[in-house]
């Protein structure tokens, strides 16, 4: 059983990394469940007290993925029309143009959002640039999680995995 918690806990830490940059899959989440997996090791060294912790964390980096591009955009001069347009370019580029559609939507949405609320050009394309800002930041962050937990992932399976070879 303990290999395939242990290949388990790895597919779910890899799947967590390509959520971090896939909007598709929540990533945070992911990477937390496959260190969750681990915890069911009859050896394991993981507490509760560190599930808990990094709980937490994923729930909070999974909530403020979704308002870190809003306020780049409101920071940089949006309008709520030009919110709702990057909402809608997102959704439209995951679906129909991925992957560049994922960095392109919420720009370009927020931009054509942004004019049709009666902004200019260059106002549109510095909200634009805002929600792009915030969605990279998002991403980056959600990146350094999952890549922290596939870390503590390989750390806790370590000495199994070692003893393989």
């Amino acid at each position: 059983m303990e290999p395939f918690l242990i290949f388990l806990a790895v597919i779910l830490g890899g799947f967590g990394i390509i959520g971090a940059v896939a909007p598709v899959i929540p990533g945070p989440i992911a990477s937390w469940v496959g260190y969750l997996v681990l915890y069911f090791r009859p050896d394991s060294d993981i507490s509760g007290k560190a599930l808990i912790i990094t709980l937490v964390f994923a729930l909070l980096i999974t909530i403020l993925d979704y308002y870190i591009p809003i306020f780049g955009a409101k920071k940089f001069g949006s309008t709520r029309q030009g919110i709702l347009g990057g909402i809608i370019g997102l959704l439209i580029g995951i679906f129909f143009f991925p992957p560049v559609g994922i960095i392109l939507g919420p720009f370009l949405g927020t931009i054509v959002g942004d004019l049709a609320a009666g902004n200019n050009i260059k106002t549109a394309i510095k909200s634009g640039t805002g929600a792009l800002t915030g969605f990279i930041v998002g991403t980056f962050i959600k990146l350094i999680y999952s890549a922290v937990i596939i870390v503590l992932i390989f750390i806790e399976a370590g000495e199994y995995i070692y003893g393989l070879f």
